[in-house]
């Protein structure tokens, strides 16, 4: 191919990507590959001789990326949606198209300046000192977390003692950071897993009676993770009880703000996270609430000497790559030496956007979930089982004269109507044994009234199904 044919194709694609865009709204939620469609899948061979580029194309949209769950779509609202901006596809097309290798200063220099002036920004964002204060991008929030708590364990633990290292979390803290103490040598048996309160936020007493029990044991308390946005409810650990146990303790506080942390930058709900200035070290997600394509995901921890002992290493062939006068060989503080600039992406958005964008953006998914909250409390018999905190609302349906079966299967079954109807996307989860309908509400492309005939919907469906039980009891 010349490059007169790679812009033609290149041009089709886009063509036809932004077709699909433009009717998204109007699109189905989920369409999953059925048995034939996989088999036509896996029937196509690695060829000996290369096919037409075009025909590669129309075979990737048609067989491969048409089955999926559309993220994007403003009526999706399981897991953490994936709503990203234009703006961070073609951040992300260019720095492709470019292939930077950002292990080092010297052969990425202008892409780590803007690395350095990213991570040192949302530092600032954190309330740490930027001069002391060091990060990196990475995959996301599970990457983002193991390289965190390796930093923790190495600062406060011995090699002789990783054994006895004892981490502690809470009921509804995310599985990723479990799948890091482990992989960092931390034992199963030595991960404490404190419960939550009534607003689904760690039990401060709790933690430091067993935090003080594993210390008569002979154990090593090494790090708390608080949760700022937990995936269930949204909710937010308390920062400053937290970092005094820390304190007291000499503990390492890690704060998982996978999800949550963007919120520091609303303009006017930042101060929800309070007391995250005095966390050790913070994982963030870029691709979930700053509207990047995935994956974009950052660490940020508040001693940057912390890192380069965890990370660094010199090998022979790399000497000629060292440097000094404050710049960063992002190689030597996290664990990729081959890493992709993930951050350019985020970097063509806020300069393009704007902080001020952003800032409405994020507070839309807040606002929009509380209108979630006001239409459920106008229903009879919905039930709000945790309220909307960080654009995450939780409820079920629960009407009386039926037992607590009947109403885990009703709930079980709202949402599969809803997928199978492929107008909202909307799973359960459990909450206190209960299991709930739960919806993320960050598309700043949602309209209200997108909300209004969601919320309709899964009262007609929840009112047939009721129906439906009560005939077949009668």
């Amino acid at each position: 191919m010349n490059n007169t044919q790679i812009k033609e194709y290149l041009n089709y694609f886009i063509e036809q990507y932004f077709q699909e865009i433009e009717n998204l709204p109007s699109s189905d939620i989920l369409k999953i590959a059925d048995s034939s469609q996989l088999e036509k899948i896996k029937n196509i061979n690695i060829p000996n001789e290369g096919r037409k580029i075009q025909e590669v194309i129309n075979e990737m949209i048609e067989d491969v990326y048409d089955y999926r769950g559309k993220v994007d779509h403003p009526r999706f609202f399981g897991f953490v949606p994936g709503p990203a901006d234009i703006t961070s596809w073609i951040g992300d097309v260019m720095t492709s198209a470019y292939n930077l290798h950002t292990a080092s200063w010297m052969i990425s220099s202008g892409a780590s300046c803007i690395e350095k002036k990213l991570i040192e920004w949302l530092s600032k964002k954190v309330g740490y000192d930027t001069t002391k204060s060091v990060g990196l991008f990475v995959s996301g929030g599970s990457m983002a977390n193991i390289t965190a708590l390796v930093t923790a364990r190495d600062n406060k633990l011995s090699p002789e003692t990783f054994h006895l290292g004892v981490a502690y979390v809470s009921d509804q803290t995310h599985s990723s950071i479990k799948k890091a103490l482990k992989i960092a040598g931390i034992s199963p048996q030595n991960i404490r897993k404190i419960s939550s309160d009534l607003n689904y936020k760690m039990n401060i007493s709790e933690l430091e009676r067993t935090i003080q029990e594993d210390i008569l044991k002979g154990l090593k308390p090494f790090v708390i993770i608080a949760s700022a946005g937990t995936t269930n409810t949204g909710s937010i650990d308390p920062m400053y009880k937290i970092s005094n146990v820390c304190s007291k303790y000499k503990l390492w506080m890690h704060v998982d703000g996978a999800y949550g942390a963007s919120i520091l930058l609303s303009q006017n709900y930042n101060n929800l996270l309070n007391g995250i200035e005095n966390a050790d070290s913070l994982s963030w997600d870029a691709h979930k609430w700053l509207f990047q394509t995935y994956a974009c995901g950052v660490v940020i921890v508040k001693d940057k000497n912390n890192s380069v002992n965890s990370f660094s290493e010199n090998p022979e062939y790399l000497r000629d790559l060292d440097v000094d006068n404050g710049l960063i060989n992002y190689g030597n503080i996290g664990m990729e030496l081959t890493r992709p600039a993930r951050y350019l992406k985020l970097w063509t958005t806020l300069q393009t956007l704007g902080t001020d964008e952003i800032s409405r953006r994020i507070e839309y998914g807040i606002n929009i979930t509380e209108y979630v909250e006001e239409l459920l409390e106008g229903l009879d018999n919905w039930e709000i089982i945790s309220k909307p905190s960080l654009a995450i609302i939780n409820f079920r349906y629960a009407p009386c004269g039926i037992s607590q079966k009947q109403i885990e299967d009703i709930n079980n079954n709202i949402s599969k109507l809803m997928l199978q109807s492929n107008y909202a996307g909307i799973f359960t989860t459990v909450l206190n044994n209960k299991v709930v309908l739960r919806m993320c509400c960050i598309n700043h492309e949602t309209t209200k009234e997108d909300i209004k005939n969601t919320i309709a919907k899964l009262d007609e469906f929840a009112k047939k199904l009721l129906e439906d039980m009560v005939t077949l009891v009668i």
